[in-house]
């Protein structure tokens, strides 16, 4: 499912930045946004004790659309999961002690 343009301004306009991950094979497609810092939490609070758990909340979190077997076959998900880091925005500064 390639989303248009219009649902793409329209979930630009609800979400801020938009992602489209497609896979390799050309066969799946799905769109994702940023996630908050409370998704970022209970992620990481849940990596403790299950490493997939990151992934799984994430990608639950931040999914807008999609074909569903990106969630649903292991594969898809694993490759969708590597990406994930791209989905997290640091912005760097400096700290000095005055």
């Amino acid at each position: 499912m390639k989303a248009t343009k219009e649902q793409i301004s329209e979930w630009k306009k609800k979400f801020g930045d938009i992602y489209e991950y497609s896979t390799d094979d050309g066969e799946h497609i799905c769109y994702l946004h940023k996630p908050s810092r409370v998704t970022l939490s209970r992620a990481g609070s849940a990596s403790a004790t299950d490493p997939l758990k990151y992934s799984e909340i994430l990608i639950a979190d931040c999914w807008i659309a999609g074909d569903e077997v990106i969630k649903a076959d292991d594969a898809y998900f694993l490759g969708l999961s590597k990406m994930l880091g791209e989905l997290v925005e640091i912005k760097e500064g400096t700290l000095k002690k005055l």
